[in-house]
């Protein structure tokens, strides 16, 4: 069942978990064009960086170079194009950090279309770490091993329509044709969304976030 929430309901419950006393990892999921980064980075951005910190799974692209010498350039963003033992042992690390322990973490830089190693440093006295992406609730390779890491999981679920456009858009503004973003937009962006969809049961919440 998709709950209806406001931003700020949800900046509450994180809230709540970075009040725990001890290292939770919260874990934003959807299909592509959900809102996963905007709501990761809001809730991180309303918490501040002594409470929260944003670590996303995309910087665990692989690289384009090796996605071309595996003919798989064409269906970037698929299950499959990601390093998810690489995450799975990252988050592993975050789960069981040490005291005074600064790790590293990679982002994704969207106009270079590929990931930047050790950019996010995750401080140990930091107890929420925020992580978003397309694939952590899938039950192949080490992503299973990945969600086990997670203290709760959320599923956003929002308007099809308002996801689609919101893509399009997106791709436009890092380069593409209108025609080649919609043609992107509706064809591997919307085969990986029907997986993902598939696996939003395994969520503690499913959510629809309001405004958004």
């Amino acid at each position: 069942m998709t709950d209806a929430v406001q931003l700020d309901d949800l900046i509450s419950s994180a809230g709540a978990l970075a009040a725990a006393g001890h290292r939770a990892i919260l874990g934003i999921t959807g299909a592509p064009g959900a809102g996963k980064s905007t709501v990761g980075r809001r809730i991180v951005d309303a918490l501040g960086p002594d409470r929260a910190v944003l670590v996303p799974m995309d910087g665990f692209h692989l690289a384009n170079s090796v996605l071309l010498s595996n003919g798989l350039r064409q269906v970037k963003g698929a299950i499959q194009t990601f390093d998810d033992a690489g995450y799975a042992n990252l988050l592993l690390r975050i789960r069981d950090q040490n005291p005074g322990e600064v790790i590293y973490a990679p982002s994704f830089d969207r106009g270079l279309e590929e990931p930047i190693a050790g950019s996010i440093p995750v401080r140990a006295e930091v107890p929420l770490v925020v992580t978003e992406g397309n694939y952590l609730l899938a039950e192949a390779g080490a992503w299973p091993l990945a969600r086990g890491c997670l203290t709760e999981s959320w599923f956003l679920d929002p308007d099809r329509t308002r996801r689609h456009n919101w893509l399009i858009t997106r791709h436009m503004d890092y380069g593409k044709s209108a025609e080649d973003a919609r043609l992107w937009a509706l064809g591997s962006d919307e085969d990986n969304a029907k997986l993902i969809e598939s696996m939003a049961h395994r969520a503690d919440r499913v959510l629809r976030v309001k405004g958004l």
